[in-house]
């Protein structure tokens, strides 16, 4: 329903309800929601030396995101306070479901550059500022991610098992 402008047609797909593929958007941005905890949970216990905390999260140099990738990201977190007006204005749910299927997407993008090419890694091992940049970013997502689903209903899953 929340896929679904309020005056469609609706279809109820119960073998897409529980896929675990990116056709469910539901699964897919608990994915991308799960990714990023699990990020953040390494990163505390990685080479940044635990020194990634919510203290410091606005405090990183964020000039440092400079992919084409991660200025993606961040112009879509961009859109958030307008997605959620405008949702709430226009009573149409849809809109925060489109939108965290998006905002999933160039996370997942994101993270697939990063196992491509070592530079693009969230944590860079010889570069504790880039790292704590990406993580800032990450956990942006991860708190846009967690808010949206919040609104629409659906808890936030910090792990997925299966």
């Amino acid at each position: 329903m929340l896929t679904r402008k309020n005056d469609q047609v609706l279809e109820f797909d119960f073998d897409k309800v529980v896929e675990q593929s990116r056709d469910n958007p539901v699964f897919y941005v608990q994915y991308a929601h799960a990714r990023c905890c699990s990020v953040l949970r390494n990163a505390n216990i990685g080479n940044t030396g635990g020194s990634f905390e919510k203290s410091n999260f606005c405090s990183n140099n964020l000039s440092l995101l400079t992919d084409e990738n991660e200025l993606n990201v961040i112009k879509i977190l961009t859109n958030w306070p307008r997605i959620i007006q405008g949702a709430a204005k226009a009573h149409e749910p849809h809109r925060i479901a489109f939108y965290l299927s998006d905002l999933a997407a160039a996370f997942h993008s994101l993270w697939n550059k990063g196992k491509e090419d070592e530079k693009l890694r969230f944590i860079v091992e010889d570069d504790k500022e880039l790292s704590l940049a990406r993580l800032s970013l990450v956990k942006a997502i991860a708190i846009v991610i967690a808010s949206g689903l919040e609104v629409i209903g659906i808890e936030a899953a910090e792990e997925l098992r299966s």
